[in-house]
């Protein structure tokens, strides 16, 4: 049976809940991570995900939003989490896309693999 999951709140505001703990490797904010993720606004119109790229994303983990690189370090290779970024560790008051201004965001994040450089 799978352990129900666990949430944690980050000093930043940043909510992790871990859905599906990994056993892997844990990454650093200056690892490159790979990774399958979908997210949300808060009424749950998704705006991104890997999916709509043909497939998982790789990038460093310090060059994401301030909520990716502290929630993602908390993962392990092979675990799924659902970020809840408040908006200051998202994009803040510039809003992107069809991201508007001061929005709290909601990511669903699988890290698949940590890229060895």
């Amino acid at each position: 049976m799978a352990a129900a999951p666990t949430t944690e709140k980050l000093p930043s505001g940043v909510i992790v809940e871990h859905l599906t703990r990994g056993t892997g490797a844990q990454p650093s904010a200056t690892d490159v991570v790979k990774v399958n993720y979908r997210g949300t606004l808060p009424n749950g119109t998704e705006f991104d995900s890997s999916a709509k790229h043909g497939g998982p994303a790789t990038f460093p983990l310090n060059r994401v939003i301030p909520c990716w690189t502290q929630g993602v370090q908390t993962m392990k290779v092979g675990g799924k989490a659902k970020l809840t970024c408040p908006s200051a560790t998202a994009y803040g008051e510039r809003g992107v896309g069809p991201i508007p201004p001061n929005t709290d965001l909601t990511f669903e994040v699988e890290l698949v693999d940590i890229v060895k450089q």
